[in-house]
């Protein structure tokens, strides 16, 4: 996604450019819009069709080393260059803040200080000229060691990965007019850190390597889940060990590939009620994305604030969703995918004292039912009745008389 309302997106696209720069290229993943693309819209896309018989496409990494890997040539593409080319797209910016490309002539000529005191040096904010900086000298030690050892992995714990992606994250924060953030939040962020008391996590860790060690001795039936209790049980134990619950089919959890039908009545259901309801309230999403496997790519619910805010009242057949149409939710936040399957039903709560909006199982809706096919046979064929089951269908599959079959 090229342009966000959300600082962890921007970390985010920042871990992106860091593995396009010097991890294993992911093709999927490439953060630079591709301007020779003609299906890009409005102006962009216009531009780019008139030049695809001239332009040659590059992958991010192709293009970088071919630059030598030079910091000031990355910034210009990537701040200036691509953000110059998102504004082309006249349509993503009517109902949204456009961005600013970085303009590095700008800059105040050294990396100026953000005036305050701070307790710790990675919670002081850093200016923009600072992040210049500090992108220029992470970029240059990473090319250094990618030279060298070939593809790197980022690591919060490394102190050039995460340098470069404070930088990158604090340049497009402040392109996008979004909130920076110093580098201690981007790296409790981008490693997914939580704040929590080091005593209960220490404790906790310490049962994972006990369990890890049955797994590597193969000691499967001596593994347990272990809980830390708030309060002591009638034991006095605040740590009580209980035996691991078997996968359930029906979870919508367990599988590499989850997937959930919701049964509702596509009429009266709206997507905002749907979204509250049955994603984030009964699924436990947090920030759902939601497109319809129609194969065109609908979105009828997006995280971004204000995206899809006018799909709330529509019901949901009027995206053309009824039984055994699939929907593929993605929550950003938790990293979580999953497949609803959605079965069409008018009455709900026929058997039920309260009423109901919508049943949720962890089955696959069984496939559809083919109609049954009614054969007339020629009038002037003699009755087979009489014939034995066996003589019967010996009989069927021998006869070459025309039927009529109708539907």
């Amino acid at each position: 996604k090229q342009w966000y309302q959300r600082r962890v997106r921007g970390i985010v696209w920042a871990k992106h450019l860091f593995n396009q720069l010097f991890g294993e290229p992911d093709p999927d993943q490439d953060v630079s819009p591709d301007t020779a693309d003609p299906e890009a819209v409005a102006q962009a896309g216009a531009v780019a069709a008139a030049s695809e018989g001239e332009t040659e496409r590059k992958s991010t990494r192709q293009w970088v080393e071919e630059s030598d890997y030079n910091p000031d040539l990355i910034l210009h593409k990537m701040f200036h260059d691509d953000i110059k080319y998102l504004l082309t797209m006249d349509k993503l910016w009517q109902k949204r803040r456009p961005p600013v490309p970085l303009d590095l002539r700008t800059l105040p000529s050294g990396a100026q200080a953000t005036n305050g005191s701070y307790a710790l040096k990675d919670q002081r904010p850093w200016s923009i000229a600072e992040c210049v900086q500090v992108f220029r000298d992470s970029v240059g030690e990473l090319a250094r060691v990618y030279k060298k050892d070939g593809y790197l992995s980022w690591d919060k714990d490394d102190k050039p990965a995460m340098d470069f992606v404070t930088a990158t994250a604090n340049i497009r924060a402040s392109i996008f007019g979004i909130e920076q953030k110093t580098r201690f939040d981007v790296k409790s962020m981008a490693g997914n850190i939580i704040t929590a008391i080091a005593t209960t996590n220490a404790i906790i860790a310490g049962f994972i390597v006990l369990e890890g060690m049955k797994i590597l001795r193969g000691d499967w039936d001596k593994c347990t889940a272990t809980y830390l209790r708030r309060e002591p049980t009638s034991r006095r134990k605040l740590i009580v060990p209980a035996a691991l619950e078997p996968p359930k089919s029906t979870c919508y959890a367990c599988p590499d590939k989850p997937e959930v039908t919701v049964t509702l009545n596509t009429q009266t259901m709206t997507v905002g009620l749907f979204e509250e309801k049955v994603l984030k309230k009964h699924l436990g999403m947090v920030a759902p994305d939601v497109e319809i496997d129609d194969g065109k790519g609908t979105i009828i619910i997006s995280s971004e604030e204000g995206e899809t805010e006018e799909n709330n009242d529509k019901f949901l057949n009027a995206f053309g969703i009824t039984s055994y149409t699939r929907l593929k939710c993605d929550d950003f936040l938790q990293e979580y995918e999953l497949v609803v399957n959605i079965l069409h039903k008018t009455q709900l709560s026929e058997d039920r004292e309260e009423p109901i909006d919508f049943l949720v199982s962890g089955s696959v809706p069984p496939p559809v039912e083919l109609p049954k096919l009614n054969i007339a046979v020629d009038a002037e064929r003699p009755s087979n009745s009489s014939l034995t089951p066996k003589k019967r269908a010996r009989e069927e599959i021998d006869d070459d008389d025309d039927c009529i079959i109708t539907l």
